[in-house]
């Protein structure tokens, strides 16, 4: 087993308020690690399981009501457990902070204290007071001869709708229609709990009320409080299923709840980089909020920390260019069928511990098969096996590939012939550039599972591949 990537940037749950927003320190970087956990020291890890307002007013004219004004305002929110401001007024609440890491829960965060990691930030309220309105007709006049002359305007070919929710026809296959289809599938998470309260988003799983989302978004939520919001406005209450801290999944069941629409699964390994997809959650408590992207990269081993210095947790993500920021933690990541291909996450960020920079173009998801497994475990029995090697790896080496710094005894690592000093350069096809690359790369199969890795010595000699069968942790 191994823990934990190294190095530098910052990796922050995608969770506002106490949700998921702590930052993990470390972060992508050209080198083969994309982050680092907080505390987190170099070297042999323990085996492959743990990862180690202005107002600018109107001037009114002779056919034109002075307008009100438009008074937004902008709420910091907590990194991957951490915020800025005073909480706004939200649907739910009191909104709180958020923070970029792990993308934790967003709107209506309660700004007791900074808690979760990847979780949506409070969202700032956003104020339209009052409208301008304009009217004209056409003006009627009359020459010296005493003739009429109609005189037409720019306002008589002003498209003028008389429906509720008009809107133009929208296209099969695209993004309008994917956002039609999907909206009704993901809610927005609001926990309250003694510490405080933190937002983030969820996927319906089933009709009854069996929601995946993140375990940043949810965590410490046990004594708390949750409620979700449907994309029809409906709230209702909901408590936690289980959760499994290692990969970020967690369940949650909405109670009373009959009639969802289940979000569709897609195949996660049949991600092409380049496609398109779509992000649908409720980054700063904005929910119901749409955004499109590309996969920019597969593979990614992405760790981020836990709670108030918990277990960190690790994923082999789907890295995106899809606007995600702290609330979208949790949410659903779909591609061009509207079928879910991903939960994002985990965000990087240039800014300081707390992620405040928001969306860089780097956000990372879980990849659905992997979430769609481990919450399956989740439902039926409460837990989940990760499957591992029985091997440690240095975290902290140089050496392009895993380093084994340790074999246990009677391990399937042993049963292989691998042995301390080995280095793995390639899980099946995949490539390895580090102990936390295999660790992900192990993550994403199943226990029971072989797998092909190609090894090599310290000097990059003697390759030659050996067929490992995935233990349980």
């Amino acid at each position: 087993m191994t823990n934990g990537p190294a190095g530098n940037g910052q990796f922050h749950p995608n969770q506002q308020g106490n949700g998921w927003n702590n930052p993990a320190q470390g972060g992508p970087q050209p080198g083969p690690q994309p982050g680092q956990q907080h505390g987190q020291q170099p070297g042999p890890q323990p085996g492959l399981g743990q990862p180690g307002p202005q107002q600018n007013p109107q001037q009114p004219s002779p056919q034109q009501q002075p307008g009100a004004q438009q008074n937004p305002h902008t709420q910091a929110f907590p990194g991957p457990r951490a915020g800025m401001g005073q909480p706004p007024q939200g649907p739910f609440g009191p909104q709180g902070p958020a923070g970029l890491q792990h993308n934790q829960p967003g709107e209506g965060a309660v700004a007791v204290k900074e808690k979760q990691r990847f979780s949506t930030p409070a969202v700032a309220a956003l104020l339209l007071v009052g409208a301008i309105a304009a009217s004209a007709t056409t003006a009627v006049v009359m020459d010296q001869t005493g003739a009429t002359h109609n005189v037409t305007s720019s306002f008589d070919s002003q498209s003028s709708s008389s429906g509720e929710n008009a809107s133009n026809p929208i296209d099969p296959g695209t993004t309008e229609d994917i956002a039609a289809r999907v909206l009704p599938s993901v809610v927005s998470i609001q926990v309250t709990t003694a510490q405080g309260g933190g937002e983030g988003s969820g996927s319906i799983f089933t009709s009854d009320g069996m929601i995946v989302t993140n375990n940043h978004v949810v965590a410490g939520a046990e004594n708390g409080k949750i409620q979700v919001r449907l994309n029809d406005g409906r709230i209702l209450d909901a408590k936690v299923v289980a959760a499994d801290p290692q990969t970020d999944i967690a369940v949650i069941k909405a109670e009373g709840a009959t009639d969802l629409q289940p979000i569709e699964l897609g195949d996660s390994d049949a991600l092409n980089v380049g496609e398109s997809v779509v992000a649908i959650g409720s980054p700063l408590g904005l929910a119901s909020t749409v955004t499109t992207g590309i996969v920019s990269a597969k593979n990614r081993p992405v760790q981020a920390t836990g709670e108030d210095g918990g277990e960190a947790s690790l994923i082999d993500a789907i890295q995106t260019d899809a606007a995600i920021n702290p609330g979208n933690s949790g949410g659903a990541l779909v591609n061009m069928e509207g079928k879910l291909v991903g939960i994002p996450s985990v965000i990087a960020s240039l800014g300081g511990s707390q992620g405040q920079s928001g969306s860089i173009g780097l956000g990372f998801a879980i990849p659905s098969n992997q979430a769609q497994r481990i919450a399956q475990d989740l439902i039926e029995t409460g837990k989940t096996s990760h499957p591992i090697i029985g091997a440690k790896v240095n975290t902290g080496s140089d050496i392009f590939g895993a380093e084994i710094a340790d074999v246990d005894s009677g391990s399937p690592a042993e049963e292989a012939g691998l042995k301390k000093g080995d280095v793995v350069t390639r899980v099946d096809d995949r490539p390895v550039e580090s102990g936390v690359g295999l660790i992900a790369a192990i993550r994403s199969h199943k226990v029971g599972d072989t797998v092909e890795m190609t090894v090599t010595d310290s000097n990059g000699r003697n390759e030659h591949t050996v067929s490992v069968t995935l233990g349980a942790e």
